[in-house]
């Protein structure tokens, strides 16, 4: 959850470094710190904080054309100056980035203690910079690395570098994302292609237990055992704009807006109106394999976890093949029966959350069938999986997901038509799904119109501390999507519940300073809601409903109303208010909306 960047090359290298750390900082922001090559010495420099305090100690001065840097999301080590990365050996010889956790970092730190090493942090990480320095016997430096990278238990995403051998950087990966941006007659590296995006034309991606040594004119990758490996570079994909906030003051705010767009390049070559189906290219399992298939497993970590729910209750409406999300963080520690009948699909924005990544593996390692549903291509999960649905949507900065989610529930809404025409779902049907799904984009932008409305209702939220979100059906999906983004960003405690399940304990919460927000479609269950309604305001709960148009006769104090498509899609349309509700509650509540308290952007630890 720490972002990494290193370069090597002709140019200076801190201001390259430096705008990779600004890049990356929604990876992890509670200090950040810069390493430097240069006449056999390093000149580090490294605080807690953001970035910008990172700024104070004029790294940009630093002159030299190899360097690493790191800005960090503490998992080892409270956040501050001393346990900021880089960390170094006790000559100041050898710098050492990191992102992930040594499980047997006590030990070693014990072994060498006794062998009479002193350490100035509190983290793993140092651990290895001091079995680098014991270790150099004078072999190359990635031969050091692979011989202290074998005593090592855990996940790492790592870059090692040497002052005396400054035109060699070294970085090795096991569990957590490093991939070689390529330039001219320049090098980088990085947790994340938004660091590499101005600099390198090509990618490559290195895949766990593999080290490279990388160097201005190029890299070579192997095995931690010395055996060589051939890697494909393949093109960068996104521009350096993509990852820029424009004219808006946030970036979750840029990527509420970018959703109609994001949702046409998910839909792109994907609609077959001629057979009134989907066309899936990335999946590889025939239709006789997919008509074999008789449960789906939905695996996931937060908002993921929720696009799952969202996306089983489809598969079951429309496939009518029983369908199941499930948190990916719980899933492998329950021994879980892998059935050969059964699909399983992984839902990651990231491609490389560490949770979702070991379920696939779980799945894989007892003989299980997996695609992944992931943004980002080239991705760990992506590539584990070998199949599924790329979602095309767009680098996503905030930490929060907003139009990750919408586009993944509707690469499985896309997913459900398809099985469902190989089924039992009329050509009626189909065709009149496909119409709602090309019609999705204007109608998600008709809404983002009317966000004047919306930040009015976020004055609803002034003085509360709490709050509920409730739903019946695939409405409840959308409660707890719509109270995890209240929590992450603006802290106020907030709650989702099936509004059945109000009057089994929860309303004994309910309080003329609790706001209780319905997920309120005009459907078969509109009489039971209304019900609900009625009862919190018995108790003096103020209510907000998320509502279709038409006289609903409930007692609700304010209301947004959302133009219905098809009962289908309508819960993700509902959900696009409660997105930026969400955004204006925090605004109003003064929060740092992009780099929420004690979170970070991709969970790549365990």
């Amino acid at each position: 959850m720490c972002g990494i960047v290193g370069y090597i090359g002709k140019r200076q290298a801190a201001p390259i470094l430096m705008a990779g750390l600004n890049r990356l900082e929604y990876r992890g922001y509670d200090s950040a710190g810069i390493a430097i090559a240069a006449k056999g010495a390093l000149k580090i420099a490294k605080r807690k904080g953001r970035v910008r305090e990172l700024d104070e100690l004029k790294p940009l001065r630093f002159k030299g054309t190899s360097g690493i840097a790191h800005t960090r999301w503490a998992t080892n080590g409270e956040p501050s100056d001393r346990n900021a990365h880089p960390h170094s050996d006790s000559t100041g010889r050898y710098a050492v980035v990191h992102n992930g956790i040594i499980e047997n970092a006590a030990a070693l730190r014990a072994q060498l203690a006794a062998q009479g090493t002193t350490f100035s942090s509190d983290t793993d990480t140092e651990v290895i910079a001091h079995l680098v320095a014991l270790m150099d016997d004078g072999s190359p430096l990635e031969a050091v690395v692979s011989a202290v990278l074998k005593l090592v238990v855990g996940t790492y995403g790592i870059a090692v570098m040497d002052a005396e051998r400054p035109d060699v950087l070294v970085v090795a990966r096991n569990g957590s994302p490093v991939m070689l941006g390529l330039g001219d007659k320049e090098t980088l590296f990085a947790s994340d292609a938004s660091a590499l995006v101005r600099h390198a034309t090509s990618v490559v991606h290195l895949d766990d237990g593999e080290i490279a040594v990388v160097r201005a004119d190029g890299y070579e990758t192997r095995k931690l055992d010395g055996t060589s490996t051939v890697k494909t570079p393949s093109a960068m994909i996104w521009k350096d704009e993509s990852y820029d906030k424009g004219a808006f003051d946030h970036y979750m705010r840029k990527e509420i807006a970018d959703q109609p767009e994001a949702l046409r390049r998910t839909l792109s070559g994907r609609l077959e109106p001629r057979f009134q189906t989907t066309h899936l290219g990335g999946i590889t399992l025939t239709a006789r394999e997919l008509l074999d298939v008789r449960r789906i497993r939905i695996l996931g970590c937060g908002a993921a976890y929720i696009a799952g729910a969202l996306g089983a209750h489809l598969i079951e409406q429309l496939a009518r093949i029983p369908c199941q999300a499930e948190a990916a963080s719980e899933f492998r520690y329950r021994n879980p029966v892998i059935e050969m009948d059964t699909l399983y699909i992984a839902v990651s924005q990231s491609g490389e959350t560490f949770d979702t990544l070991a379920a696939v593996q779980e799945v894989k390692r007892k003989g299980g069938r997996v695609m992944g549903i992931v943004n980002v291509v080239g991705s760990t999960i992506a590539r584990e999986c070998g199949q599924g649905i790329y979602l095309h949507a767009g680098p996503e900065i905030a930490v929060v997901s907003t139009k990750t989610f919408t586009c993944s529930v509707v690469a499985m809404a896309l997913l459900a038509v398809h099985l469902g025409r190989l089924r039992d779902l009329s050509n009626a049907n189909g065709a009149r799904l496909l119409r709602a799904l090309d019609a999705l984009p204007d109608r998600v932008a008709a809404i983002l119109e009317r966000e004047d409305e919306i930040a009015r209702l976020a004055e609803f939220f002034q003085g509360a501390e709490h709050a509920f979100y409730v739903g019946r059906s695939a409405g409840y999906a959308i409660a707890m999507e719509g109270a995890l983004k209240l929590k992450e960003i603006s802290y106020l405690h907030a709650e989702a519940y099936p509004a059945s399940e109000l009057k089994h304990g929860p309303l004994a919460l309910v309080t003329p300073e609790t706001p209780t927000v319905i997920v309120l479609p005009r459907d078969d269950l509109l009489a039971k809601n209304v019900s609900t309604i009625e009862e919190v305001k018995a108790r003096g709960g103020p209510v907000i409903a998320i509502t279709h148009p038409g006289e609903t006769h409930a007692p609700f104090d304010r209301s947004f109303e959302v133009p219905a498509l098809e009962p289908e899609l309508d819960p993700l349309l509902l959900n696009i208010p409660l997105q930026l509700l969400a955004y204006h509650v925090a605004r109003q509540r003064g929060c740092d909306i992009d780099k929420p308290r004690n979170l970070a952007k991709s969970v790549t630890v365990e």
